[in-house]
Parts: structure tokens; C-alpha cells; sequence
């Protein structure tokens, strides 16, 4: 690749980070069998320490969202091909004895170091499904008068068949992948934080969550006074749906769907 393709790849993927300062989490499509969950931060981090912190899951991707409860069984090979797997210990009890097992959450197919890493897969309860999704993670330099460190475009695009309704699904499916880039921001220094997804409104379309804060720069604000930058409850996020769940006919319920992500039992 030449110097000139390289510039206009980077120039690319920066203007897909915009727009800018405040960040921003929602679903931004949400149709029969497709979704889109976007979010953004920015962080006290150069390129290279971005890139190197997001490489490794197993320092900062939730416990809770695995299957063997563990984080620290989580790895990330950043190469095409490259495995983002999980490690299932083997058990060697008195009364119980299992071979080690192993997850595939998704598999690269780009790596470009200090631009872009993108990988395929259905996470979650979406893995019992015919769907794929696109996890497109880009970083990018921000240097404003305000602010100045590495912006970070966390962009999970999900299409197909699935038993799940959309509606609740992806809601569900934005507030882990905001908890994901929340505890990425919190490791490297988080100047902007995503923000709490919308509270969906019961008569249709997300309104604005009247407890959330207004982000200024590197602060949050809540009520005129600043604040220690805002992280989410994804078990409210849940709440939020499964309450939505209740009244329809038929359907998994999102916290039967969510089961899969604490792993078994």
C-alpha cells in the first residue's frame, strides 16, 4: 500500500469518527432482522496505547459478558483470521472431572494497527442465531484547543433472522457494547465517556434518559455541577426492555436471551 492510499484509508476512517466531541451511544437502525449500535469516547491515550489496550479483551472486557466468568480467559490475535476466543478452564474436582473447552466470539478479517480493527461474529445470545455481525472499532487522533487525545468509534452492525424482537434486542445488545467501551475509555484515561443509551419510550421511539448528564469536554455535568465521567447500569438497560417484552404475545424475553453472556448456570 502507498503512502497516498494509506493517507486517504486513514482520512477515511477518520471522517466516519465524526462527528465530534460530545460522544454518543444509540442505535442508530433498528429494522426486522438488522440493528446498528454506535458509541464513541475519547480517551487520554496515544494511538499506539489505544491500539495495544484494545488488542487485549482480557484486561478490560467485562467478566460478567463471558462464558466461563472469567475475563481473563479471553484472547484476541490481531490478524486477518485472527481468533477473538475464550478459554473454558478445564474442572478437576473430587466429584467432576472436564476436558478444557474453548469460545469463538468473533474472528478478524482487519487489523490495522493504530486505525482499525474489525471482526465478524454474533456475540452473546445472538451466537444462537442465523445472524452475523460487524464489529468496526476505529481510533483516531483528536486535537482540539478543548481536548487532545484518541477518539475511539465502536460501531456493532448486526443483520438477519433472529427470534429476538429488534426492538428490545438491540437496546440490550447497545448497553453491553457501551459497558465494553466504557471499561476500554476507564483503562486508558477517559476524557469523554459514552453516554447512557436512551430509555426507550413505551408509546414508541427512544426518548432522552431524564437522569442522564450533558457532557462539556472532559467533564460531565449533572445539574450544573461536574461529576466523575458517567459510566451505564446495563442490568437497567435489560430492566428497560424486558419491561417492554412483557405485553408482547411470544418471544424469548431479553433476560432469557442474555442468560448465554453469564455463562452456564
Amino acid at each position: 500500500m502507498t503512502n497516498s492510499t494509506r493517507a486517504t484509508f486513514a482520512l477515511g476512517l477518520a471522517l466516519a469518527a465524526l462527528p465530534a466531541i460530545p460522544a454518543a451511544a444509540e442505535v442508530i437502525e433498528a429494522e426486522d432482522g438488522h440493528f446498528i449500535s454506535r458509541n464513541e469516547a475519547v480517551v487520554d491515550a496515544s494511538l499506539t496505547e489505544t491500539w495495544l489496550a484494545l488488542i487485549s479483551p482480557s484486561q478490560w472486557w467485562a467478566s460478567e459478558h463471558t462464558w466461563s466468568g472469567d475475563a481473563a480467559n479471553l484472547t484476541l490475535t490481531p490478524q486477518a483470521g485472527g481468533c477473538f476466543c475464550e478459554k473454558i478452564p478445564e474442572v478437576n474436582e473430587p466429584d467432576r472431572f472436564t476436558l478444557e473447552g474453548s469460545v469463538e466470539h468473533m474472528r478478524v478479517i482487519q487489523a490495522y494497527p493504530e486505525v482499525a480493527l474489525r471482526m465478524t461474529g454474533a456475540l452473546g445470545p445472538l451466537q444462537s442465531e442465523p445472524v452475523n455481525g460487524v464489529l468496526t472499532i476505529a481510533i483516531t487522533e483528536v486535537a482540539t484547543p478543548e481536548i487532545n487525545g484518541t477518539r475511539i468509534v465502536w460501531e456493532y452492525n448486526v443483520g438477519g433472522q433472529m427470534r429476538y424482537p429488534v426492538e428490545a434486542i438491540s437496546q440490550a445488545v447497545d448497553g453491553v457494547m457501551t459497558l465494553q467501551l466504557t471499561r476500554l475509555s476507564d483503562q486508558l484515561g477517559v476524557l469523554v465517556a459514552p453516554t447512557t443509551p436512551a430509555v426507550p419510550d413505551p408509546d414508541g421511539g427512544p426518548e432522552a434518559d431524564p437522569e442522564a448528564s450533558e457532557q462539556v469536554g472532559a467533564e460531565v455535568v449533572t445539574d450544573g455541577e461536574p461529576d466523575a465521567p458517567i459510566t451505564i447500569d446495563p442490568e437497567a438497560v435489560l430492566e428497560d426492555a424486558e419491561a417492554q417484552e412483557a405485553e408482547k404475545p411470544s418471544g424469548p424475553t431479553v433476560d432469557e436471551a442474555f442468560g448465554d453472556l453469564g455463562g452456564p448456570g
